[in-house]
């Protein structure tokens, strides 16, 4: 993010109580591989696309340097227990990942002593935080996909016991990296004052509205300007979704939601020296390419606090649709959430 982006003052907080940028700490950065086999990468769920996705471009023979000799040897399929477009494709994906040399294993538990990296991949949310926790505990990086949890208080209890066990993890849509955005950080148009993303915005009853689909498009408004947003006004029909959000220096940004006509991702960004379009989403590799540099690293290219303002952001937004469409302010939806997250916290 561009250094210009003022912080919050309750993001600050929570900071400093440890859910934010601490977690990229020295202790973290300075943990190394233990195991005599480091690249080996181990998966949890297979009823996402991505599960597969990943698994064809880091066991390719010809997969290149970028990837840094990564494979994946292990994978447990279980994922989401009531989510029928999920569950239905599980046995697919399983046969799948078989076919390039994955082993399937019956627990997470099996799983752990085979890897030395994990790809949390289930797609329902409610389980991430339950299935991160012996990842975290048996010291193992992980990035875990979106949405990273089902509810803000788990996303703030998944980076707390993250801490809690030193170890690093992140979640990133693939949609941060869509084309145009490095260009943006560069400064191709000065300081970002302004931006309207979009979305697919698919609902699925099981989570909150915008964390199940239009988490991406959040994503990429919260690529272009940084974080620092202090109050959300959210507009809602059955096709549509519009979430404004106010920054604390008084910039705007907007998401839109589709579920009716043509859907896509990208966005218009507003900048002092000019305006410019994103450009089109390039797929999984520029997001794998990260993933597997945080493996090497354990440093997160996204920081926690970023990914709690976002879905902070998607927690105020459902409150102003409750309450017909009016500004609601972050910073109490953030602490109501740490309250929440207190009893999933291991201290």
């Amino acid at each position: 993010m561009n250094n210009h982006i003022r912080r919050r003052t309750f993001i600050k907080a929570a900071a400093a109580g440890g859910i934010g940028l601490g977690l990229q700490g020295k202790s973290l950065i300075d943990k190394e591989f233990t195991n005599s086999e480091p690249g080996r990468v181990g998966i949890i769920g297979l009823d996402t696309s991505h599960s597969t996705a990943f698994t064809k471009v880091l066991n390719d023979p010809a997969a290149g340097p970028e990837f840094g000799g990564y494979k994946v040897v292990a994978a447990y399929p279980k994922g989401s227990n009531d989510i029928k477009s999920s569950v239905d494709r599980i046995p697919g994906y399983t046969e799948d990942v078989k076919k390039l040399g994955v082993e399937i294993v019956n627990s997470i538990e099996d799983l752990l002593p085979k890897v030395d990296v994990v790809l949390l991949e289930t797609n329902d949310g409610r389980l991430h935080l339950e299935q991160a926790l012996p990842v975290l505990r048996a010291g193992k990086r992980m990035f875990i996909d979106k949405p990273i949890a089902a509810s803000l208080a788990d996303t703030i209890a998944i980076f707390e016991n993250a801490k809690h066990f030193n170890v690093p993890v992140f979640s990133s849509s693939s949609l941060r990296y869509i084309s145009g955005v490095k260009e943006i950080a560069e400064g191709s148009v000065g300081k970002v004052m302004g931006a309207d993303t979009f979305s697919p915005a698919t609902l699925e009853k099981t989570h909150p509205d915008l964390f199940w689909y239009g988490v991406h498009g959040v994503e990429i408004l919260f690529t272009v300007m940084g974080t620092g947003c202090r109050s959300v006004a959210r507009t809602y029909t059955d096709n549509f979704d519009k979430a404004v959000g106010v920054w604390e220096d008084d910039r705007i940004g907007a998401f839109r939601g589709l579920r009716s006509g043509r859907t896509d991702y990208g966005g218009t960004v507003f900048g002092e020296k000019g305006i410019t379009v994103l450009g089109k989403y390039s797929g999984y590799n520029p997001l794998l390419i990260k993933i597997i540099e945080f493996f090497r690293t354990g440093i997160p290219p996204v920081s926690a606090e970023e990914t709690i303002e976002i879905f902070t952001f998607m927690a105020a937004a459902d409150e102003s649709k409750l309450k017909g469409g009016i500004p609601v302010d972050m910073e109490p939806v953030l602490q109501k959430a740490r309250l929440e997250a207190e009893n999933k916290i291991i201290r």
